[in-house]
């Protein structure tokens, strides 16, 4: 299509901020462009050594920790960017843009670049010495908690471990760990050996020549930064990751980052109570959690896996005042800044943490109805194995059972269970589902699965994590058929801390957001940051 008009004055202004000489500082003379052909992004050939190195994974510098004097997040808006070494000359570049104004990159180095779009294109480079990767692997794990807690089987015994995200969550371990144990249902342990001669890079290329970018690499976006459906305010880092990749990095002011946060997760037209009782949540949850991707040099994610975080503009009047409300306040117990998980709907039943992840009880994490005072003298807890069936069909009276997936129903065939499962279960056709074991809250902890080759048992979060279709692991279980089950089930997550159905609920009710913590967290106690420690 042609170029319009318009276009054109733009296309202008890229070319004569990146093309000219003189638009960084301090430039040293520049590589020339690369020959045509097929190789010409080739690397040039590394030195020969007769020597190599070996290291469990990648070596990245550690994120500077989120304290009260620096109260600052590093949030990956992308991770695991960049094609294979061998694929870098083809694969498409990296394009970065302004909402508004100029892109400032600085790389390593000190180069300097200006631009309101920056094209960066991955390049090979040679390695000085071959590299081997070699590590212990556990996995997989269906969360970031439950490996955490398999990580400290090995920290235990004095061995250094690392949890790390390729695609599940693992556990890695130098290659003379010894065994785990015991080794967790489901898990496998496996080796991890490859050795390496290049890594991917990225480069600027300019018409004077290619210019090779040293990593990190800065980016300062004073109009903002467009990424995904959204502007970040920045400033940004570009970071080369434990697996060989790259991440885009935000650099965000934690109640900022909450902008990001609290409408995305609980919706910003609820109660005013419900809203600020989620941003102590939010905010107690990225400081306890600022190591959890700490092996890939930054402290979270901005998907589900961490706490959903988008464009902060989006973020309205009310949740703005509720962030200013609980400016920098945090939810403490003993150990410091608390596990503050939440989730959608709990079903009329709090669930305990044990129920949700493998590790020890939490005391401000447990089972317990979640209604008015007749309520919890009908469902008391532990929920008798009758009870279940009455709490799903009768459990009304409950908070937050408007939720549109308090109550659910789910059809399971032998089909998309063998699906899930793969074959590496080794079981063959599912012919029979089983309820093994439930928590005082009802919920399953256990559920086995018996087929034409063999047995599996799925525990805990893997439950939902393998069975995706499954809003809780809160149901009664029935066939309905030749390979064919049937799923009665209320709530959606996992059913420990806050429900914020329940919160919306409570709030509309006229309860104060430390009456609703209190609620779901009782014994903890609301404090400023740093005030009682800024991680456990």
């Amino acid at each position: 299509m042609p170029l319009r008009p318009l276009v054109l004055p733009r296309l202008l202004l890229v070319m004569a901020l990146l093309f000219p000489a003189g638009c960084r500082a301090d430039q040293g003379p520049l590589a020339p462009p690369p020959p045509p052909g097929p190789d010409a992004a080739a690397p040039s050939a590394p030195a020969p050594q007769s020597q190599s190195t070996t290291l469990m994974h990648w070596p990245v510098p550690r994120p500077a920790p989120l304290t009260a004097a620096n109260p600052v997040l590093w949030v990956a808006l992308a991770a695991r960017l960049g094609p294979s070494p061998a694929q870098a000359p083809t694969a498409p570049p990296l394009r970065l843009r302004s909402s508004s104004g100029l892109l400032t990159l600085i790389d390593a180095s000190g180069q300097r670049f200006q631009s309101p779009d920056l094209v960066l294109h991955w390049r090979r480079e040679g390695l000085a010495q071959p590299t081997t990767l070699r590590r212990r692997v556990l996995g997989p794990f269906a969360s970031f908690e439950s490996a955490e807690q398999a990580a400290g089987l090995w920290r235990a015994v004095g061995v250094e471990a690392a949890i790390a995200k390729p695609k599940d969550w693992e556990v890695w371990a130098p290659a003379s760990a010894p065994d785990p144990a015991p080794l967790p249902d489901g898990v496998r342990l496996t080796a991890f050996e490859r050795t390496a001669t290049e890594r991917v890079g990225l480069e600027l290329r300019r018409a004077q020549g290619v210019v090779p970018l040293a990593g990190p690499i800065r980016i300062e976006a004073p109009g903002g930064l467009l990424w995904q459906q959204g502007a970040y305010a920045g400033p940004f880092q570009l970071l080369a990751d434990a697996h060989g990749g790259w991440s885009l990095v935000e650099q965000v002011p934690l109640e900022r980052y909450l902008e990001g946060v609290v409408p995305h997760e609980i919706g910003a037209g609820v109660p005013a109570a419900a809203l600020e009782a989620q941003a102590v949540l939010a905010r107690t949850w990225a400081v306890r959690n600022q190591h959890r991707f700490v092996v890939d040099g930054y402290h979270l994610c901005a998907d589900t896996q961490c706490q959903v975080y988008s464009d902060p503009r989006h973020a309205g009047a009310p949740v703005r005042q509720a962030i200013v409300a609980t400016r920098l306040a945090v939810l403490m117990g003993a150990d410091g800044p608390i596990h503050a998980v939440y989730h959608a709907s709990n079903g009329g039943v709090s669930a305990a943490y044990p129920e949700a992840w493998s590790g020890a009880p939490v005391p401000y994490l447990n089972a317990f109805p979640d209604g008015p005072a007749p309520f919890q003298a009908r469902f008391p807890v532990p929920l008798a194995a009758a009870a279940l069936p009455t709490l799903l069909r009768d459990g009304r009276a409950a908070w937050g059972a408007d939720h549109p997936v308090f109550r659910w129903q789910r059809q399971l065939t032998a089909a998309q269970i063998a699906a899930a499962l793969g074959p590496e279960r080794g079981v063959g056709r599912p012919t029979a589902l089983k309820v093994l074991a439930r928590g005082p809250s009802g919920r399953v902890l256990a559920l086995e699965v018996q087929g034409t080759e063999g047995r599996t048992v799925l525990r805990l979060d893997a439950i939902r994590r393998t069975l995706r279709s499954l809003p809780s692991t809160l149901f009664t279980l029935q066939p309905a058929g030749a390979g064919v089950w049937q799923l009665d089930g209320g709530g959606f997550g996992h059913g420990a801390g806050l429900s914020q159905a329940g919160a919306i609920d409570l709030a509309g009710r006229g309860w104060s957001a430390r009456r609703i913590l209190a609620h779901y967290y009782p014994g903890t106690r609301l404090q400023p940051l740093g005030a009682g420690g800024d991680s456990p």
